[in-house]
């Protein structure tokens, strides 16, 4: 248990940013998951709209340091590559 009043400070507040960190990232997979049934049933136009979606979410979750840059670069590349292969 923390003893300082700092410490307890701190316990509040990361459970507070783990609430808000946990909403930005599920709200990510949310739209990556989009982009993913567009492509599954292949339509094109809908996954092109969906993964213009997406791309500002990814930006905005490296911006607030919930995902890696590189982890958001891989994932946008990995669905623009299946984009493109659905012709």
């Amino acid at each position: 248990m923390a003893n300082t009043p700092q410490a307890k400070k701190r316990i509040r507040r990361n459970a507070r940013r783990a609430d808000i960190n946990g909403s930005r990232v599920s709200r990510i997979r949310t739209y990556v998951k989009k982009v993913e049934t567009a492509l599954a049933s292949g339509d094109k136009e809908a996954a092109a709209a969906a993964l213009r979606e997406v791309q500002p979410e990814l930006a905005r979750g490296v911006a607030k340091g919930v995902m890696h840059k590189n982890t958001a670069a891989r994932k946008f590349s990995r669905l623009n590559k299946r984009l493109v292969a659905l012709g």
